[in-house]
């Protein structure tokens, strides 16, 4: 081998090894963006009182909670990676509007929260969000977990360890194993990946009513994880697979029916 070739193998080998390491060490750099300004134009038109919920290592969640309605169903809303709770307001006004009570979270290192995002941190917040619940005397026969996008990690993880009465999954993935491949094929994801969320592994051991909606023109996570996911769940299961929607999927009349239609389903329940 000419020096010239074994330089450029040399090189291209540390080249390799530097990305490695830089995507090992910098990865929730490019999975955690709680500083996004993607806020919703909408108004508000819902009561609310916003309260820091303790979760570990001394961290505040700041979360909104509206709970007017003592004989509904409420809503536990984890959000998904990006941005805060201001952009999800559009959500919560059809929440309210159905007819449910809600508590939305930040995580930590989101929204003026102390911390750094992980998927440790994130379920120890929400299993502290299931217990503030909880002391407000909320059964989790009474709360209905949903999950947005990455939030859909977190709702299942939590909808694995007990029962609820029901759990939401928007534009869900099988897991971040799955979409770092699509991201980046030519890295050894399995090996490097830390946060894992694994909804895949943990989706069959949800027993109790779910809906799964998956937009099949997603962008950013392809539709066939979220119909994966709905073929592995367990009966009594939903969907709503709407043609046109995107990650950010639209709340029109369409969603509002197929809501609605859970929500009476387990009022039944």
């Amino acid at each position: 081998m000419s020096k010239f070739v074994y330089s450029i193998v040399t090189f291209s080998i540390v080249a390799y090894l530097s990305i490695l390491a830089f995507m090992f060490f910098f990865q929730r750099t490019f999975m955690y963006h709680p500083s996004a300004k993607n806020y919703s134009p909408d108004k508000i038109t819902f009561q609310y009182e916003e309260v820091f919920i303790p979760s570990s290592d001394n961290i505040g969640l700041k979360s909104w909670f509206s709970f007017d309605l003592p004989s509904k169903k409420t809503i536990l809303f984890f959000h998904g990676n990006a941005g805060e709770l201001d952009a999800r307001i559009y959500k919560l006004n059809i929440l309210k509007d159905l007819g449910l009570n809600f508590l939305i979270i930040s995580y930590r290192g989101y929204s003026g929260n102390k911390g750094k995002p992980s998927e440790k941190g994130f379920y120890e917040d929400a299993q502290s969000a299931v217990k503030w619940l909880e002391n407000k005397g909320i059964k989790k026969e009474n709360i209905i977990l949903y999950g947005e996008s990455i939030g859909t990690g977190v709702a299942t993880e939590i909808a694995s360890r007990d029962k609820y009465a029901g759990v939401i999954l928007e534009s869900p993935f099988t897991s971040l194993v799955d979409m770092g491949k699509k991201l980046y094929p030519f890295l050894p994801v399995s090996i490097l990946q830390k946060d894992r969320y694994e909804n895949d592994k943990k989706i069959k051991l949800i027993q109790y009513p779910i809906l799964i909606m998956h937009g099949k023109a997603d962008t950013i996570v392809p539709f066939d994880m979220g119909k994966k996911l709905y073929d592995k769940a367990q009966e009594p299961k939903f969907n709503f697979f709407p043609e046109d929607d995107n990650h950010m999927m639209a709340f029109n009349e369409d969603m509002k029916i197929a809501l609605s239609s859970f929500f009476a389903y387990l009022s039944k329940q």
